[in-house]
């Protein structure tokens, strides 16, 4: 069942990967937020070349169109994704991303190739650890891939 409760942990789940782009969490919730987490690196990498193409450089009616699409598409990302993540870094700094950003600018163009040759999905790998310590719980690390 889709609970609020549920919904809002997998949209956390979801943020933490794309900020840390590893995180380690049970087996079951790996898959799920494995389904999650591709279908928005997909609404990002299906713009193509639309994606990385330079707007400054485009007539206006091009301009107009891929500015269109560029929008609508993070908003539908927005809608489930939080805006921003805290990040600590090594250090012990704390930094605010912008996670729609990241996954437009820095995730998705990684697999502009891959989607190109008409190879869908595969961006994250999930990998089983040991079992957590209090409860016996299978525990997998799942990561987003990097670039080919």
């Amino acid at each position: 069942r889709n609970t609020p409760h549920r919904r809002a942990m997998f949209r956390n789940l979801a943020a933490n990967l794309v900020l840390n782009e590893r995180i380690e969490t049970t087996d079951a919730k790996a898959k799920e937020l494995r389904r999650i987490v591709e279908r928005l690196i997909t609404r990002a990498a299906r713009l193509g070349d639309e994606l990385t193409v330079d707007i400054g450089k485009l007539k206006d009616a091009d301009r107009e169109r891929v500015v269109g699409r560029r929008v609508h598409a993070q908003r539908l990302v927005a809608s489930f994704l939080p805006k921003h993540g805290t990040k600590t870094n090594p250090d012990g700094t704390t930094e605010e991303v912008d996670l729609v950003y990241k996954l437009f600018h820095e995730i998705a163009p990684r697999f502009l190739p891959r989607i190109k040759e008409k190879k869908g999905g595969g961006y994250t790998r999930i990998i089983k650890m040991t079992a957590r310590r209090g409860d016996n719980a299978p525990v997998s690390m799942i990561e987003i891939l990097p670039a080919e």
